[in-house]
């Protein structure tokens, strides 16, 4: 016998479900907020009633009858201008900082600012403050007095509307690399290793493991058996992860501590990189790097935060980049092959014009901010990105592969990899094919004395020499190590050359570098 169905409500049980959704619940559901962006774009013929929105107030103008409030919540970089009645008995309440909630009627506005303003019939100040201490207001006030309050920070509308920046570049970038077929990874912070070799790396320590702790006597044994430290780049575990799932990326933060007070400089910041398995020349690898900016460029542009960047009004500030400047940034990413240079012709072409220069170009020396700036004004006509490819190899890291065969006409060694220069900004992003080949790999380690000598070891075994806790990166190239490539991209210093922001202690919202860790 087939049994009976499941019992399913009928429509008389549904209408009486809906009777019982107690009345405030409808209510809210019935006057959603809007936000502020959606509302300025909203321009209805017919008054509209019961419009609700949540913000912050950003300012408020009292006349005799009326307050008129500029409202903001994060959305725009335009505010929203509210008329409140002054008899209004929560209008006392609508002080600069506060956090309400303004229900009223959205309809057209006589005044030039903007097409429609609401007309206030309920305020709820959500969150009261005291406007004579609030620290933001409407004045101007300098990035570096900003800084001095990451937490509030935020607030102001340009940060605001960097958050978003952030925020939408990370979604199209993640559409990017899975219509890709990258399996995006979580890499991780702590390391045994300083993986570019340089010395600036922070080394982890437990906090009761301090120096009067020793002098105590009570100091304990390192918590993870030897000294580890913050990462300073997430590549040599992606190479461990492509050799699992083929092409990975990760968007990772990491840390360098350097004693630099640069605007180009942080002590943490993030780091977008990608590693291909299975690939034999350095071209694929600055294709996907050319193709993931181009992407995030046209994916973007059209986007209302990157319109409020390019076409911002005195709500901006003037600590920006001109907003033209910052649109031929963009448009000059969206643009089709962008040049690739090698060093050595680079190098060849700046001296035709080392007069120029403060610092004389030189094969063999890496390349100054003057250097690059130059060639990318040159070479990419200030607009396109510039590919400097093919590096001397004594001043690139270790896990870089050496060019076979090198040019004739080139002075020495030279490795597979590129560096990614962009106009005014210089260097974004570097790259290139790893080592995959481990006698190779151990002599480049043993040359910049990263191997230890076997017979120092007491007897270790020579096949497995100590390589200052790379051992297992070692290993990867001992069982199954495909040719494979990939490259890393400064984030912030990529959002930071979008937005137009002039340092990138004001791309990130809560900067850290040396001599400031505030909050």
């Amino acid at each position: 016998m087939r049994p009976a169905p499941p019992l399913r409500p009928s429509s008389v049980s549904r209408v009486l479900i809906r009777r019982h959704v107690p009345s405030s619940h409808r209510h809210v559901s019935q006057q959603a907020a809007r936000s502020v962006a959606e509302l300025l774009q909203w321009r209805p013929a017919q008054k509209a009633d019961d419009v609700v929105v949540h913000g912050f107030v950003r300012s408020v103008r009292s006349m005799k009858t009326h307050r008129f409030v500029s409202l903001g919540d994060g959305s725009s970089l335009a505010p929203l201008q509210a008329l409140v009645e002054s008899k209004h008995a929560e209008a006392e309440g609508l002080t600069v900082g506060a956090a309400v909630r303004l229900t009223g009627s959205w309809v057209a506005s006589p005044g030039a600012g903007q097409s429609h303003e609401l007309h206030v019939g309920k305020v709820e100040v959500l969150g009261p403050s005291d406007a004579k201490t609030f620290p933001i207001q409407k004045k101007y006030q300098t990035p570096e007095y900003l800084r001095t309050m990451p937490h509030l920070r935020p607030r102001t509308p340009v940060n605001a509307v960097l958050l978003r920046l952030r925020s939408e570049a990370i979604a199209s970038l993640t559409q990017f690399f899975a219509g890709r077929s990258f399996t995006q990874t979580h890499p991780p912070i702590i390391t045994s290793s300083d993986c570019e070799g340089a010395g600036e790396v922070f080394t982890v320590t437990p906090a009761n493991n301090t120096p009067d702790a020793v002098d105590n006597g009570s100091s304990q044994e390192p918590f993870f058996r030897s000294k580890k430290y913050l990462t300073v780049s997430t590549q040599l575990h992606l190479e461990a992860l492509a050799q699992a799932v083929g092409n990975v990326w990760t968007l990772s933060p990491v840390f360098r501590a350097e004693r630099s007070d640069t605007s180009r400089h942080l002590s943490e910041f993030y780091m977008l990189e990608a590693e291909m398995s299975f690939v034999d020349h350095l071209g694929p690898v600055m294709d996907l790097a050319e193709d993931m900016l181009r992407s995030l460029s046209t994916s973007l542009a059209n986007s209302a935060t990157v319109q409020d960047l390019l076409f911002r009004s005195r709500n901006s500030g003037s600590d920006l980049a001109p907003a033209d400047e910052v649109k031929r940034r963009w448009e000059g990413l969206a643009r089709q092959d962008w040049p690739r240079i090698t060093y050595s012709d680079a190098v060849a072409l700046l001296l035709q014009r080392a007069d120029r220069f403060t610092h004389k170009p030189i094969w063999g020396a890496g390349l100054q901010s003057e250097h690059e700036k130059y060639l990318a004004e040159h070479i990419g006509g200030g607009e396109k990105p510039v590919f400097v490819t093919h590096y001397p190899r004594d001043i690139k890291a270790f896990y870089m592969r050496e060019t076979q065969p090198a040019a004739p006409d080139v002075p020495g060694a030279t490795v597979d990899c590129f560096d990614l220069l962009v106009p005014e900004f210089c260097e974004i992003a570097g790259g290139s094919m790893r080592e995959h080949r481990l006698d190779h790999l151990l002599d480049v380690m043993r040359r910049q004395r990263i191997q230890k000598s076997p017979s120092s070891e007491g007897g270790a075994d020579p096949d497995k020499p100590s390589v200052n806790g790379l051992e297992w990166y070692v290993d990867l190239r001992r069982w199954g190590c495909p040719p494979h490539g990939g490259f890393g991209l400064g984030f912030d210093r990529l959002l930071s050359y979008l937005a137009g922001v002039q340092t990138v202690r004001d791309m990130v919202s809560f900067p850290r570098w040396y001599g400031r860790c505030d909050c």
